[in-house]
Protein backbone atom coordinates (compact mmCIF):
# COMPACT_ATOMS: atom_id res chain seq x y z
CA UNK A 1 0.00 0.00 0.00
CA UNK A 2 1.30 3.44 -0.95
CA UNK A 3 2.54 5.56 1.96
CA UNK A 4 0.25 8.51 2.63
CA UNK A 5 1.65 12.02 2.81
CA UNK A 6 0.44 15.41 3.96
CA UNK A 7 1.32 18.80 2.52
CA UNK A 8 3.71 20.73 4.77
CA UNK A 9 1.59 23.89 4.76
CA UNK A 10 -1.61 21.93 5.40
CA UNK A 11 0.02 20.31 8.42
CA UNK A 12 1.26 23.69 9.67
CA UNK A 13 -2.24 25.18 9.36
CA UNK A 14 -3.86 22.18 11.05
CA UNK A 15 -1.50 22.35 14.01
CA UNK A 16 -1.98 26.11 14.36
CA UNK A 17 -5.72 25.56 14.70
CA UNK A 18 -5.60 22.39 16.80
CA UNK A 19 -3.18 23.91 19.33
CA UNK A 20 -4.74 27.39 19.15
CA UNK A 21 -1.32 29.00 18.86
CA UNK A 22 -2.73 32.51 18.27
CA UNK A 23 -3.91 32.56 21.89
CA UNK A 24 -0.44 32.53 23.41
CA UNK A 25 2.15 35.19 24.14
CA UNK A 26 5.14 32.90 23.96
CA UNK A 27 8.93 33.14 24.15
CA UNK A 28 9.43 31.69 20.66
CA UNK A 29 7.56 31.24 17.36
CA UNK A 30 5.14 28.32 17.41
CA UNK A 31 4.68 26.37 14.18
CA UNK A 32 6.97 25.70 11.25
CA UNK A 33 10.38 27.10 12.25
CA UNK A 34 12.57 25.67 9.48
CA UNK A 35 11.10 24.79 6.08
CA UNK A 36 11.98 21.48 4.47
CA UNK A 37 10.39 19.21 1.87
CA UNK A 38 6.88 20.00 0.64
CA UNK A 39 5.25 16.65 1.43
CA UNK A 40 5.56 14.75 4.67
CA UNK A 41 5.24 10.97 5.00
CA UNK A 42 7.19 10.43 8.21
CA UNK A 43 7.47 12.49 11.36
CA UNK A 44 9.82 12.16 14.33
CA UNK A 45 8.93 13.74 17.66
CA UNK A 46 11.24 14.64 20.54
CA UNK A 47 11.53 17.09 23.41
CA UNK A 48 14.31 19.42 22.22
CA UNK A 49 15.70 20.07 18.74
CA UNK A 50 19.30 19.35 19.72
CA UNK A 51 21.81 18.33 17.07
CA UNK A 52 21.61 14.76 18.38
CA UNK A 53 17.85 14.67 17.80
CA UNK A 54 18.17 16.26 14.36
CA UNK A 55 20.75 13.64 13.37
CA UNK A 56 18.56 10.85 14.75
CA UNK A 57 15.58 12.12 12.75
CA UNK A 58 17.72 12.22 9.59
CA UNK A 59 18.91 8.66 10.26
CA UNK A 60 15.28 7.59 10.71
CA UNK A 61 14.40 8.98 7.28
CA UNK A 62 11.93 11.53 8.64
CA UNK A 63 10.48 14.36 6.58
CA UNK A 64 9.59 16.42 9.66
CA UNK A 65 10.78 16.84 13.23
CA UNK A 66 8.23 18.03 15.79
CA UNK A 67 9.50 19.22 19.18
CA UNK A 68 8.49 21.09 22.30
CA UNK A 69 11.71 23.13 22.50
CA UNK A 70 12.68 24.55 19.13
CA UNK A 71 14.73 27.60 18.14
CA UNK A 72 14.62 31.41 18.00
CA UNK A 73 13.94 32.10 21.67
CA UNK A 74 13.28 35.65 22.80
CA UNK A 75 16.51 37.43 23.70
CA UNK A 76 18.89 34.90 22.17
CA UNK A 77 21.62 35.81 19.67
CA UNK A 78 19.89 36.00 16.29
CA UNK A 79 22.99 35.07 14.29
CA UNK A 80 23.11 31.66 12.59
CA UNK A 81 26.58 30.74 13.86
CA UNK A 82 28.20 28.01 15.93
CA UNK A 83 25.81 25.47 17.45
CA UNK A 84 22.78 27.08 15.82
CA UNK A 85 24.46 26.93 12.41
CA UNK A 86 25.27 23.23 12.81
CA UNK A 87 21.70 22.39 13.77
CA UNK A 88 20.00 24.45 11.08
CA UNK A 89 22.42 23.50 8.31
CA UNK A 90 21.73 19.83 9.05
CA UNK A 91 17.98 20.46 8.76
CA UNK A 92 18.38 22.35 5.48
CA UNK A 93 20.83 19.84 4.03
CA UNK A 94 18.29 17.04 4.43
CA UNK A 95 15.15 19.13 3.75
CA UNK A 96 13.89 18.23 7.21
CA UNK A 97 10.99 20.39 8.37
CA UNK A 98 11.14 21.59 11.97
CA UNK A 99 7.87 22.23 13.82
CA UNK A 100 7.99 23.49 17.43
CA UNK A 101 5.22 24.15 19.95
CA UNK A 102 6.01 25.51 23.40
CA UNK A 103 3.17 26.90 25.57
CA UNK A 104 0.44 25.60 23.23
CA UNK A 105 1.73 22.07 23.82
CA UNK A 106 2.05 22.57 27.56
CA UNK A 107 -1.54 23.69 27.86
CA UNK A 108 -3.58 21.61 25.41
CA UNK A 109 -6.37 19.96 27.44
CA UNK A 110 -5.83 16.48 25.96
CA UNK A 111 -2.53 16.32 24.09
CA UNK A 112 -0.59 18.74 26.28
CA UNK A 113 2.27 17.99 28.65
CA UNK A 114 0.22 18.64 31.79
CA UNK A 115 -2.65 16.48 30.55
CA UNK A 116 -0.39 13.64 29.47
CA UNK A 117 1.63 13.71 32.70
CA UNK A 118 -1.61 13.54 34.67
CA UNK A 119 -2.70 10.52 32.65
CA UNK A 120 0.54 8.68 33.42
CA UNK A 121 0.35 9.47 37.12
CA UNK A 122 -3.38 8.89 37.47
CA UNK A 123 -3.99 12.46 38.66
CA UNK A 124 -7.57 13.70 38.44
CA UNK A 125 -7.72 17.34 37.37
CA UNK A 126 -10.24 19.60 39.11
CA UNK A 127 -9.12 23.15 38.43
CA UNK A 128 -6.45 25.41 36.90
CA UNK A 129 -4.20 28.14 38.33
CA UNK A 130 -1.47 30.57 37.32
CA UNK A 131 -1.05 32.85 34.32
CA UNK A 132 -3.43 31.80 31.53
CA UNK A 133 -4.43 28.84 33.73
CA UNK A 134 -1.16 27.09 32.90
CA UNK A 135 -1.05 25.04 36.13
CA UNK A 136 -3.33 22.11 36.92
CA UNK A 137 -4.84 21.25 40.28
CA UNK A 138 -6.37 17.97 41.37
CA UNK A 139 -6.00 14.80 43.38
CA UNK A 140 -4.10 11.54 43.20
CA UNK A 141 -5.73 8.20 42.52
CA UNK A 142 -6.55 5.47 45.01
CA UNK A 143 -3.66 4.23 47.13
CA UNK A 144 -1.57 7.40 46.77
CA UNK A 145 -2.03 8.91 50.21
CA UNK A 146 1.26 10.56 51.20
CA UNK A 147 4.06 12.61 49.65
CA UNK A 148 6.21 9.48 49.73
CA UNK A 149 3.56 7.52 47.83
CA UNK A 150 3.49 10.25 45.18
CA UNK A 151 7.30 10.29 44.90
CA UNK A 152 7.39 6.52 44.38
CA UNK A 153 4.64 6.78 41.76
CA UNK A 154 6.60 9.46 39.89
CA UNK A 155 9.77 7.37 39.96
CA UNK A 156 7.96 4.32 38.59
CA UNK A 157 6.17 6.29 35.86
CA UNK A 158 9.03 8.55 34.73
CA UNK A 159 12.01 6.29 35.37
CA UNK A 160 13.77 8.70 37.70
CA UNK A 161 13.45 9.59 41.37
CA UNK A 162 12.15 13.12 42.01
CA UNK A 163 13.91 15.52 44.33
CA UNK A 164 11.50 15.93 47.23
CA UNK A 165 11.26 18.93 49.55
CA UNK A 166 8.99 18.00 52.44
CA UNK A 167 8.05 15.15 54.73
CA UNK A 168 7.44 11.85 52.86
CA UNK A 169 4.83 10.96 55.49
CA UNK A 170 2.84 14.15 54.93
CA UNK A 171 -0.73 13.30 53.84
CA UNK A 172 -1.68 14.40 50.37
CA UNK A 173 -4.46 16.87 49.83
CA UNK A 174 -4.84 18.64 46.54
CA UNK A 175 -1.88 18.43 44.16
CA UNK A 176 -0.73 21.13 41.79
CA UNK A 177 1.40 20.31 38.75
CA UNK A 178 3.00 22.08 35.83
CA UNK A 179 5.70 20.49 33.69
CA UNK A 180 9.11 21.89 32.78
CA UNK A 181 10.65 24.95 34.42
CA UNK A 182 7.52 25.94 36.33
CA UNK A 183 8.93 26.38 39.83
CA UNK A 184 7.86 30.01 39.77
CA UNK A 185 4.22 28.92 39.84
CA UNK A 186 4.61 27.42 43.31
CA UNK A 187 3.09 30.53 44.92
CA UNK A 188 0.09 30.28 42.60
CA UNK A 189 -0.31 26.60 43.44
CA UNK A 190 -0.23 27.40 47.17
CA UNK A 191 -2.82 30.17 46.71
CA UNK A 192 -5.02 27.69 44.81
CA UNK A 193 -4.96 25.30 47.76
CA UNK A 194 -2.30 22.77 46.80
CA UNK A 195 -0.66 20.81 49.60
CA UNK A 196 1.93 19.41 47.20
CA UNK A 197 3.32 20.73 43.94
CA UNK A 198 4.98 18.77 41.16
CA UNK A 199 7.10 20.35 38.44
CA UNK A 200 10.22 19.74 36.41
CA UNK A 201 12.89 21.97 37.90
CA UNK A 202 13.71 23.54 41.25
CA UNK A 203 15.50 26.78 42.18
CA UNK A 204 17.13 27.92 45.40
CA UNK A 205 14.21 30.11 46.54
CA UNK A 206 11.75 27.30 45.83
CA UNK A 207 13.10 25.26 48.73
CA UNK A 208 12.51 28.00 51.29
CA UNK A 209 9.04 28.84 50.00
CA UNK A 210 7.96 25.20 50.08
CA UNK A 211 9.31 24.65 53.59
CA UNK A 212 7.84 27.81 55.03
CA UNK A 213 4.45 27.23 53.43
CA UNK A 214 4.34 23.60 54.55
CA UNK A 215 3.84 22.45 50.96
CA UNK A 216 5.73 19.50 49.53
CA UNK A 217 7.65 20.18 46.31
CA UNK A 218 8.63 17.43 43.88
CA UNK A 219 11.17 18.31 41.17
CA UNK A 220 10.69 15.53 38.66
CA UNK A 221 12.90 16.65 35.77
CA UNK A 222 12.27 19.20 33.02
CA UNK A 223 12.91 16.70 30.25
CA UNK A 224 11.25 13.81 32.08
CA UNK A 225 7.97 15.66 32.60
CA UNK A 226 7.80 16.95 29.02
CA UNK A 227 8.31 13.76 27.02
CA UNK A 228 4.65 12.92 26.65
CA UNK A 229 2.90 15.82 24.92
CA UNK A 230 4.94 15.48 21.73
CA UNK A 231 4.33 11.74 21.69
CA UNK A 232 0.58 12.19 22.00
CA UNK A 233 0.60 14.88 19.32
CA UNK A 234 2.69 12.73 16.97
CA UNK A 235 0.32 9.78 17.39
CA UNK A 236 -2.65 12.07 16.76
CA UNK A 237 -1.11 13.30 13.50
CA UNK A 238 -0.26 9.77 12.41
CA UNK A 239 -3.87 8.68 12.87
CA UNK A 240 -5.37 11.76 11.24
CA UNK A 241 -3.13 11.95 8.18
CA UNK A 242 -1.97 8.34 7.79
CA UNK A 243 1.70 9.27 8.15
CA UNK A 244 4.25 7.36 10.21
CA UNK A 245 5.42 8.57 13.60
CA UNK A 246 8.39 7.73 15.81
CA UNK A 247 9.31 9.29 19.15
CA UNK A 248 13.06 9.51 19.76
CA UNK A 249 14.22 10.24 23.29
CA UNK A 250 17.55 12.02 23.74
CA UNK A 251 18.11 11.57 27.51
CA UNK A 252 18.67 14.70 29.56
CA UNK A 253 19.33 14.62 33.34
CA UNK A 254 17.83 18.06 33.97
Amino acid sequence: MEQQTVDRNELDAYLAQALNIARFRDYCPNGLQVEGCARIASIVTGVTASLALVEAAVAAGADALLVHHGYFWRGEDARIVGVKHRRISKLLQHELNLFAYHLPLDMHPELGNNAQLAARLGLQAEARFGEDDIGWLGRAGAGINTVGDLARLVEAALGRAPQVIGDPLQPLGRIGWCTGAAQNYLSDAIAAGAGAYLSGEISEPTVHLAREAGVAYLACGHHATERYGVQALGEHLAQRFGITHQFIDIPNPV
